[in-house]
């Protein structure tokens, strides 16, 4: 992209994520402004392991009223979608490392995210396709309160790659580009 990363998040998740209504729980905390958007300067894994744990311990110290998630955007590293795929072990590994694990969890969507045994060209990994790589942050709490308002949250899923399959990769671009 060619603007400010997070201009660019904040753009995708307006439009793709809150528009196609692709996570039906981003509206609120987006609304509300729960969202803490971090650019990541990292230009190594090791940085980012670095700032990741530093986030990880900001967001469960944070009143959830004031931060109920962050966005760990890092467009300076990890453009490669495997060795980004790698790194989340290493992330996941971390949480468990703080001690976090079971209070918060890490979502995933990069540029070139492709779910396995998936057609590289499937407009479905575009559910997890972000403007920069990018670490989700969420606390466990929220989620569930989320899904226990929302009886339909296991089709969540299904619903959200029916949707991009009726849009296609056309309309998806068109989507993302259009001013």
């Amino acid at each position: 992209m060619d603007d400010d990363p997070i201009e660019a998040t904040r753009r995708w998740l307006e439009r793709a994520v809150i528009g196609l209504n692709l996570c039906p729980y981003a509206k609120a905390v987006h609304a509300k402004g729960q969202i803490r958007w971090v650019l990541s300067p990292a230009r190594d894994a090791r940085a980012l392991l670095d700032e990741l744990g530093a986030e990880l311990q900001r967001l469960a110290a944070a009143d959830p009223a004031d931060v109920d998630t962050t966005l760990l955007v890092h467009p300076h590293v990890l453009a490669d979608f495997d060795a980004y795929n790698d790194f989340l072990d290493v992330a996941d590994a971390a949480l468990e490392d703080l001690g976090l694990d079971g209070r918060l969890q890490i979502a995933s969507f990069h540029p070139q995210y492709r779910f396995a045994g998936s057609p590289v060209d499937d407009v479905a990994h575009c559910t997890n396709r972000a403007p920069h790589p990018m670490l989700h942050l969420l606390r466990e709490a929220s989620i569930e309160r989320a899904v226990a308002a929302n009886p339909d949250a296991a089709t969540i899923y299904e619903r959200n790659i029916e949707t991009l399959r009726r849009l296609g990769q056309a309309g998806w671009q068109a989507l993302l580009q259009r001013p």
